[in-house]
């Protein structure tokens, strides 16, 4: 029987099918051109190949697929955000996430296991309560809950009350989650590529050429090619492309740092958190625990790691969970977050006719992939602006009407 399996994968007329686009020269032109082939630049060619029927779509990446922030980031699905606009963003995002699977008929690994953020002091177990209103009023299951309900949440987190920084409440969003982001960019590519999709990788955008308030060209390594628009979806370069448009973007880029143990058994179920201490946990399936914390507190466009980030986050997880001072790090990375002022997306029209945004989204952007395609490709395939991404318009940093997200990330505010 293996044999017979092995002499059936080697013959040369063997079935197999391409998952995604065979490399292949480039065509002239392109109804769209979507720049970046991570989670939502993918997202976004699926849900117009599937919803809208726009298949004459080019995908690409100077790198490979999945292979910016897509594929560093540590995973975390959420929507206990604190403003409307935000609140009601993502618990869209969440509600597509859990049927994510089932669309592509691809296991994208989806874990609903909840997230407990910590509070230390009285100033966050108010402004917890705030967001837990919030959160309830626009059905997202948030509560703020007491120190017997944490331990029992998790039963290995240092509770003491002599610590250095003792536990007083916390904020437990039930909806919390994680899914599997390279599964996530790999459902989307293939969803897109068998609806007639073109997936280019290592094709590097170089500029445009313009008639008027329209884009006409996209200048590449590989060549150039005509477009009837273009959207741009690049995470943290999303300054630098947008400056080839001549847009200039409100946003600076950091690093953000993160690392995974060696395999534990399994202990933990939620993604534990804490503002104060700049650090957020879980552990994956493997049992590897994943640690990360805020941003570098200096712009760069950098991916390497460093030893005074991983200094830092070991000092503040073991505040949490001692037994961790035993462990080993595998590995540590980097991504680059592309901030905004106002800590919220930027997504829309620009004042180039046919030119749209999707950028801005710092330490936020996996848990928003699902419905960051839906509403962008809505918006290419009718140039209507969705009701959902209307606060996020670029135009509000002129109007003075920033969005203003404290509940941005689960380990900075």
């Amino acid at each position: 029987m293996p044999f017979g399996l092995l002499k059936y994968g080697l013959r040369k007329d063997y079935p197999a099918k391409h998952h995604f686009t065979p490399t292949q020269n480039l065509k002239s032109s392109y109804d769209v051109v979507i720049i970046g082939a991570g989670g939502h630049g993918t997202g976004i060619a699926y849900n117009l190949a599937k919803y809208h029927g726009i298949t004459n779509v080019a995908i690409l990446d100077k790198g490979y697929l999945g292979g910016g922030n897509t594929a560093r980031n540590t995973a975390v699905i959420r929507s206990n955000y604190l403003t409307e606009e935000g609140v009601n963003f993502y618990h869209e995002s969440v509600k597509l996430f859990e049927n994510l699977s089932n669309e592509f008929g691809y296991n994208v690994m989806y874990e609903n296991r909840g997230q407990l953020t910590l509070a230390h002091s009285d100033a966050t177990i108010r402004s917890f309560r705030w967001r837990a209103e919030v959160n309830q009023h626009l059905g997202v299951r948030s509560e703020l809950v007491d120190r017997k309900t944490i331990k029992e949440l998790v039963p290995h987190l240092r509770m003491d009350e002599d610590a250095r920084f003792p536990i007083m409440a916390g904020l437990w969003h039930a909806d919390g989650a994680t899914a599997r982001h390279d599964a996530v960019v790999w459902g989307y590519a293939k969803g897109a590529c068998e609806r007639g999709i073109e997936l280019h990788q290592l094709t590097e955008v170089q500029g445009f050429e313009f008639d008027a308030d329209r884009v006409v060209k996209v200048k590449t390594n590989r060549g150039d090619i005509r477009c009837g628009c273009v959207v741009q979806a690049v995470a943290g370069m999303s300054s630098v492309v947008a400056e080839m448009a001549g847009i200039k973007l409100p946003i600076h880029s950091y690093p953000l740092q993160a690392m995974v143990t060696q395999p534990y058994k399994p202990m933990l179920e939620p993604h534990v958190s804490s503002p104060h201490l700049h650090v957020y946990t879980h552990q994956t399936s493997r049992g590897e625990f994943v640690i990360g914390g805020g941003s570098d507190p200096y712009p760069l466009y950098n991916t390497r790691a460093t030893l005074d980030m991983k200094e830092t986050l070991s000092s503040s997880i073991l505040e949490l969970f001692p037994f961790l001072a035993q462990a080993r790090m595998l590995r540590q990375w980097a991504g680059i977050t592309d901030m905004t002022p106002d800590y919220s997306p930027i997504m829309g029209k620009t004042r180039i006719e046919n030119y749209y945004l999707d950028a801005g989204w710092g330490t936020w952007g996996f848990k928003a992939t699902p419905i960051c395609g839906k509403t962008m490709a809505e918006l290419v395939a009718t140039n209507i602006t969705p009701k959902l991404i209307k606060p996020f318009a670029l135009e509000r940093f002129y109007r003075f009407s920033q969005v203003n997200e404290a509940g941005a990330t689960a380990a900075s505010h």
